[in-house]
């Protein structure tokens, strides 16, 4: 008989003499291959006792000011014998009464995994412009260049980005090439023909032969480009956001190729800026200066916060009051953490001022987003909370004020303002989709591994021999195979060349349909893995006139109807090529500037010859050798570059070893009961093997009654 102790922020509650409190250990359930982040959660009561009402604060009388906020988690930890077992976090879920008095109250806990989906919420990756004081903004420093100077929307940045690898060391740490250019278009469709004399190289064709003739200006425009962000980035992004701290294993190096892959900023179809060449940006307002901060605080230049635990009931107005001296159109928006709440377009009152408190929130973040098309100066930019006083008057309780505030001429680029709109928690579950992963809490470390290699490191104690614990009046052997196919794929896959890829193959572009050796398996369910990215077949380009290959590759983001396409956030590799210098009509024609020529806007007026470029790729092309190259097909499927075949895919390298074992005929899920001592319960981890009578067996799951010590395992052959 074992005897738990629960404690919640540090301080030990009183637990019932029979409490049921079950514990659930599961990494990859054969029935979910998907499932990430899966710690345990139990829920379970404790008495209305004196210390637990202390711990509590009474919580069931209304009437106590500052009481216990259920609404939040509170730290806790479980201790078997006094042993330290399980860290992790409760929630308050009610309070049972009897005869109008306290009994029981009702309390989940929570593994920490748990709880780093709910630290992550709702949050748009968006958000990670917005840290706390003391941290990096990662998406701040890298929206500017290495002078320090704002990054621009605008043939010089744009050109610099797509030609040149530009790093940047922020706080001592050097980043390769946190964000690039790829050649990748939203609109346009481009081509390669070094016959000069084809009808279709005159003015503004998508040719990227270039003719230094003043009658050819054609090629790539540059406001058909968009930058591109590493993924290592984000990664660090959340870490400073949230304050976690996630493993070196996979996110932060080794031998995988993560560390490589982009994400397109592609928020909009088509273009950054309009066709007709005005401006539509959105700035972010900062420079506040807050009268008082007893109501609210800033986190940064340009974000402020409501005091979490606030009343808000006392608050009549939240008003936001913006002022200038000319009519010009422009549009505002709040977001609050990170999200839109409100806005409102074509504003050209001279003085502007809405109350907003549908929107108040205690705890939440607010940032004030201007859009606009021509220079304005306001006056002052304001925001004011107003408290309600006892004699029904009114009173500015918190002010936030900006003075002078001056939009700039030129297109500021914003990576908060362009990443695509997703959330955090969707975008970290993508990545574990892709390769894998897994997640544990140990100390205050996130530790993210894949699959394979966190079944390769095992406790020093493993394998662990429970042959005379186990109760064998009582066990069952099962199939373990509850599907007869695992569909690996993403979830898009229609821009042009792809659905063209469809059509033309019967198949989709870099799925996975994996069914085992065995195509006469009785189960009809198929299971699907499907990554929430976009996934996008590139071409390397023919000369039209040669018949060809040229060293130019590219992606086209448009439909199958060639328009303009969002679609899921486009991840990728890149790979910065060189073209010959000489001749010159070797190099790429880049179109540096646009402009309304004859009523038609976006006609190219401008161009010049480039012998450099990014080139996006589903394979990581900085390894000289095929063999060498990670994709992010599931697939094999034929490289875009080098036109063959690689096997380097996410199946074969992440999922096939634990997909293909699930699927041996020789595999099975054996369900016994053991009685396990504390010293293989306190120590056991997920990736340790258990032996009975001579046989060694992975855990899928341990369900174990913390009080009796009775466990409830299922386990897989070790093949």
């Amino acid at each position: 008989m074992q005897k738990p102790q629960l404690y919640i922020d540090g301080q030990r509650v009183d637990m019932f003499e029979e409490v049921n409190i079950t514990i659930t250990d599961t990494l990859k359930n054969v029935k979910d291959v998907s499932k990430v982040f899966t710690e345990f959660s139990q829920t379970f009561s404790l008495p209305a006792s004196k210390t637990n009402n202390k711990i509590f604060k009474h919580y069931y009388n209304s009437d106590i000011q500052n009481g216990f906020d259920a609404r939040i988690r509170a730290t806790a930890k479980i201790e078997l014998n006094s042993i330290p077992y399980k860290d992790g976090y409760i929630k308050l879920e009610g309070v049972d009464l009897r005869n109008n008095n306290p009994h029981t109250y009702r309390i989940t806990f929570f593994g920490n995994t748990v709880s780093l989906k709910n630290l992550l919420g709702d949050d748009l990756l968006s958000s990670l412009g917005s840290v706390p004081e003391g941290k990096i903004n990662l998406f701040e420093e890298f929206s500017k260049k290495i002078d320090g100077t704002d990054l621009l929307y605008g043939s010089t940045d744009i050109e610099t980005y797509l030609t040149t690898q530009v790093d940047r060391t922020v706080d001592g740490v050097v980043y390769s090439a946190p964000i690039q250019v790829p050649l990748l278009t939203h609109s346009q469709r481009l081509y390669y023909d070094s016959d000069n004399g084809h009808v279709h190289d005159e003015l503004n064709s998508g040719n990227l032969h270039y003719n230094s003739a003043t009658s050819h200006r054609h090629g790539v425009k540059f406001n058909e480009l968009k930058y591109a962000l590493k993924l290592s980035v984000i990664i660090k992004a959340i870490e400073e956001k949230y304050g976690l701290n996630f493993s070196s294993d996979f996110f932060k190096g080794g031998d995988n190729s993560f560390i490589d892959l982009y994400m397109w900023l592609h928020r909009k179809k088509g273009s950054v800026i309009s066709e007709d060449g005005l401006v539509e940006y959105p700035k972010t307002v900062d420079g506040w200066v807050i009268d008082n901060g007893d109501v609210s605080d800033m986190i940064n230049s340009s974000t402020f916060f409501i005091v979490d635990g606030l009343e808000l009931g006392g608050i009549n107005r939240f008003r936001l009051k913006l002022t200038r001296a000319t009519t010009e159109p422009y549009s505002v928006s709040v977001l609050r953490n990170g999200i839109e709440v409100y806005s409102e377009s074509n504003i050209t009152a001279i003085s502007y001022m809405r109350d907003l408190i549908a929107y108040a929130q205690a705890g939440a973040e607010y940032t004030v987003v201007l859009t606009y098309s021509n220079q304005i100066t306001f006056t002052d930019i304001e925001w004011s909370l107003f408290w309600e006083n006892e004699d029904d008057t009114f009173s500015a309780f918190d002010v936030f004020s900006t003075g002078e505030f001056e939009l700039e001429t030129e297109y500021q680029f914003s990576i908060s303002q362009q990443i695509p709109k997703m959330k955090v928690l969707d975008f970290l579950t993508s990545i574990f989709k892709m390769y894998n992963l897994i997640a544990y809490i140990e100390g205050d470390v996130v530790v993210v591994k894949d699959l394979d290699t966190f079944y390769a490191n095992q406790s020093t104690d493993s394998p662990y021999d429970i042959t005379k614990y186990i109760d064998v009046n009582s066990s069952t052997v099962d199939s373990s195979l509850p599907f007869r196919e695992v569909d690996f794929s993403y979830k898009g896959l229609k821009t042009f060349l792809t659905k063209k890829h469809e059509q033309l193959f019967d198949e989709e572009w870099g799925t996975e349909e994996y069914s085992g050796e065995d195509s006469t398996i009785l189960s009809n369910s198929i299971f699907k893995v499907e990554v929430p990215f976009e996934h996008m077949k590139f071409e390397r380009l023919i000369d039209l006139n040669t018949s060809g290959l040229t060293d130019i590759q590219y992606g086209y983001s448009v439909d199958d109807n060639q328009q303009s396409y969002i679609g899921q956030p486009l991840v990728f590799y890149i790979d910065l090529k060189t073209l010959p210098t000489t001749p010159i009509d070797k190099r790429i024609s880049f179109v540096d500037a646009v402009n309304t020529v004859n009523n038609v806007p976006n006609v190219a007026t401008s161009h010049i010859p480039i012998s450099s470029y990014y080139t996006p790729a589903n394979s990581d092309l900085k390894y000289s050798q095929l063999e060498d190259r990670q994709s992010i097909h599931f697939s094999p499927e034929q490289d875009e570059w080098e036109l063959t075949t690689t096997d380097e895919t996410l199946f074969n390298n992440y999922h096939k070893n634990y997909i293909s074992s699930v699927f041996n005929q020789s595999n099975r899920l054996t369900k016994v009961t053991a009685y396990l001592p504390l010293r293989i319960l306190l120590k056991y981890t997920l990736a340790d093997r258990f032996v009975i009578a001579g046989k060694s067996y992975k855990i899928n799951s341990i369900k174990t009654d913390l009080q009796s010590g009775k466990s409830q395992l299922e386990l897989l052959n070790d093949i």
